[in-house]
């Protein structure tokens, strides 16, 4: 029986992965964890009996508590719940896919009681990649990408030699403003960003796959869990989502790993790993596919993926700046509080301004994550 963690289980990632434990009659949910959305936990929880949950809400943890009143599911609130949940001692597998900062405490105090970790949570390596993956190496846990573009790679690099690999290839779809130009996007609407062309995600993902800020994080994380300089990532626009991403080796030998647009396969993978079951949901039909294109980005309309390239190489804390201020921006754009054009702009004013931490410690981490959502607050959520 393989006993799995689920923090963010409300949200797409966490939905998909019970999902998968539905289907597999060896996996057992332990716990769960959300924001607020505390009418779907308490579904899952009369579905899963977890040992324990985390609401981080305060008062929704209070409300949850009173309606399960005689369950046995302990419920929790806020950091400390987070990490309960992320360290239950009869937990095997970490499913990290809580959306933003509060993602990196639970993920290091989990590897630290040697748990292995399925990998959905971009900003814990983004803003903090120099801290967790020395904690993998001592600890020897199984670190594994759920993003699709980063299982992937896993999958095209298993059984290869590190020092054989010339090239990380990223394949972006190009999101729905593919082709278009900055001054075609100055009258976007909150609608027009978030109909994705090929895949079914949340909210703040979907607008940064619009923005293309998404593969830009997407590039910070290939560096740490793959070991690579920048200039071996590379980015190209692959619109039909079927090949989710490459490898080039020093031979000149390119593996790619290809399969439908479904958040089913990976997360399967990771939680499985090295074992593959069998598929959920459609498979490819070669049959019906006439070609598959490539382009290259537009890094003059879709700024933001610059910009995190820019940060990445940069280092130090200046990620963190990029991963904070397109977090408040993009909440800021889904409130329509600001222009779709601002969010790349509220980066690069932000960034432009930091005065950069060579070697962030965590407390500094979100230290610099704290100020530059206060800044912005104060700015433009007037």
């Amino acid at each position: 029986m393989k006993n799995i963690m689920v923090l963010g289980s409300t949200g797409s990632i966490g939905k998909q992965t019970l999902d998968i434990v539905r289907k597999n009659e060896d996996m057992r949910v332990v716990s769960l964890a959300v924001g607020k959305n505390i009418d779907l936990l308490q579904k899952q929880i009369e579905e899963f009996e977890p040992e324990v949950v985390c609401v981080y809400s305060e008062d929704e943890a209070m409300e949850l508590k009173r309606r399960l009143k005689s369950n046995r599911t302990k419920v929790m609130t806020g950091m400390n719940g987070l990490i309960a949940c992320a360290t239950v001692e009869s937990g095997d597998i970490l499913v990290a896919a809580v959306v933003g900062m509060i993602g990196v405490r639970p993920v290091i105090e989990a590897i630290k009681e040697n748990k292995d970790i399925a990998f959905a949570n971009k900003e814990t390596l983004v803003t903090a990649g120099h801290i967790i993956m020395p904690l993998v190496q001592k600890h020897g846990v199984h670190f594994l990408p759920v993003d699709s573009e980063h299982a992937a790679i896993f999958q095209c690099l298993n059984g290869e030699r590190h020092e054989d690999i010339g090239k990380i290839i990223l394949t972006a779809s190009g999101g729905p403003f593919r082709g278009k130009k900055r001054q075609d996007l100055e009258h976007v609407t909150l609608q027009d960003a978030l109909r994705h062309p090929n895949w079914s995600m949340g909210k703040k993902i979907t607008i940064d796959s619009a923005t293309m800020i998404n593969k830009g994080l997407e590039v910070i994380e290939a560096r740490w869990l793959f070991d690579v300089d920048y200039d071996s990532i590379e980015v190209v626009i692959q619109p039909q989502s079927i090949i989710h991403s490459m490898v080039e080796f020093r031979d000149g030998a390119v593996m790619a790993q290809l399969g439908t647009p479904d958040m089913h396969l990976p997360i399967q993978y990771a939680l499985c790993y090295p074992e593959r079951r069998e598929r959920f949901g459609e498979p490819l039909d070669f049959s019906t596919i006439s070609s598959i294109q490539f382009e290259q980005p537009d890094l003059e309309t879709f700024r933001g993926l610059a910009l995190a390239y820019e940060a990445g190489r940069t280092g130090g804390s200046m990620p963190t700046v990029l991963n904070a201020a397109n977090e408040m921006a993009v909440d800021l754009f889904l409130r329509e509080k600001i222009a779709y054009l601002q969010i790349a702009d509220i980066i690069e004013e932000m960034m432009n301004q930091h005065k950069v931490i060579k070697n962030p410690a965590l407390h500094e981490i979100l230290a610099v994550e704290d100020e530059v959502r206060k800044q912005i607050k104060a700015r433009y959520d007037k």
